[in-house]
């Protein structure tokens, strides 16, 4: 059964009370520090002074309620998703796939232009992730990980009648997107994300017969620094740590998270101020600032508004706790997860500040189907919200690719 959904509103009294009575913590009175330890007070502050008397999340309601809400029960959970499917004849379904600290509404600048556009137009499916937003948390350990998701993403596409369909992931959702594409080839007629993550060309007997030049590069790069033979537009090995803080100050929170996420969820649970500053630091540090970084709370590219929604949407659900739960799964996921092995056609957009960028031989070794790589400038880990028509005119572009493939097999 597929219900009807709306918005719901929110306790702003207890929200204000809350905001209003706020303790700070004690922070170092010099100027060393700037975003070293994580998000500062006055940037916490600057923020929080607008949510009591700048955000209006009635208006954001309006806003997320002009778009079509549903619910429907999935592997005993209640799942919310927006659905606006398209008038265009030729138009392509697809489900976008957010991640974490996220929501549906990071997507909310590119639905109606996937969905109406003119050349290449999509049905377009955003669910929230389970224990993300309005759908219902995973009750038992081993119901929380990315294999689990996937199954989630691809029995709604299929109660929705799309049997196949396209995909665009970004953080979580570009895993859980890697996993729907090796686990049913079939119905997924193309993989689409920014932060696509494979594994080096090891020297195996079957690499050093297939990519025995990436393989060569991969060694070469041990020797020689990784970023003189794959260039400088590519993080560090150190930075692929997921959870090792020595090798990489970036991964603190995924640490906690996948190790500790409910003695972490307390503070976030009880305190709205806690909950933003929390989310504010990931919202600075993985964007790209033309200003002057550590004079901004967030970059000129994301209003207050549209991070106060995210914001907000984790505190009206209470969903903060169950959206890091995720961490502690995949992190014990880690060596079961099949090898990576994606065989439907793969685009690949890479933004300056996105963390987790690989090398094109690196992807190439991992999926055979690679048709369409590019790399910019500007941009981050939020690229809807940040650089929303680039990242439009790439999934289009992959879209009118992956039509004339699955028009000429009569695949849709």
């Amino acid at each position: 059964m597929i219900t009807k959904f709306t918005i719901p509103e929110l306790d702003q009294n207890e929200l204000q009370e809350r905001l209003s009575n706020a303790r700070y913590p004690n922070e170092l009175q010099d100027d060393y520090t700037g975003w070293k330890f994580g998000s500062p007070t006055w940037a916490v502050k600057d923020m929080v002074d607008y949510w009591k008397s700048g955000f209006s999340w009635e208006k954001s309601r309006d806003e997320i309620n002009r778009w079509h809400h549903y619910q429907t029960p999935i592997n005993d959970l209640n799942i919310h998703f927006i659905h606006e499917p398209s008038s265009q004849p030729s138009s392509i379904p697809l489900v976008l796939l957010h991640g974490w600290p996220s929501t549906f509404y990071e997507f909310h600048k590119i639905i109606e232009p996937l969905r109406d556009h003119p050349t290449q137009a999509f049905h377009v499916v955003v669910p929230s992730l389970p224990g993300y937003g309005f759908s219902e948390a995973p009750k038992k350990y081993g119901t929380g990980g990315v294999a689990a998701f996937a199954d989630v993403t691809h029995q709604l596409m299929q109660k929705l009648g799309y049997h196949k369909y396209m995909i665009y992931g970004t953080d979580w959702g570009s895993a859980i997107g890697s996993r729907l594409a090796q686990d049913h080839p079939d119905h997924v007629l193309g993989y689409f994300t920014n932060m696509m993550i494979a594994g080096p060309p090891l020297p195996t007997l079957q690499n050093i017969f297939k990519h025995p030049l990436k393989v060569l590069k991969f060694m070469l790069s041990i020797v020689l620094g990784f970023g003189y033979i794959y260039g400088a537009d590519f993080a560090p090995l150190a930075n692929f740590s997921f959870a090792n803080v020595e090798k990489y100050e970036g991964a603190a929170y995924r640490a906690i998270q996948g190790m500790r996420p409910y003695t972490l969820a307390y503070g976030l649970t009880d305190s709205p101020v806690g909950l933003l500053g929390w989310m504010l630091e990931p919202y600075h540090v993985w964007t790209f600032h033309t200003a002057e970084e550590e004079t901004q709370n967030i970059p000129d590219t994301i209003t207050r508004d549209e991070f106060l929604t995210q914001v907000t949407l984790y505190w009206l659900t209470n969903s903060m706790s169950s959206s890091i739960r995720i961490y502690y799964e995949a992190m014990r996921e880690m060596g079961k997860a099949p090898k990576m092995d994606i065989r439907v056609p793969l685009g690949v957009c890479y933004f300056k500040n996105e963390a987790f960028k690989f090398p094109r031989d690196w992807i190439e070794a991992s999926a055979t189907k690679l048709i369409q790589f590019k790399t910019f400038s500007t941009g981050g880990h939020f690229p809807a919200l940040e650089e929303t028509d680039h990242l439009l005119g790439e999934i289009q572009r992959f879209g009118v690719a992956v039509s004339k493939q699955t028009h000429k097999s009569k695949d849709i």
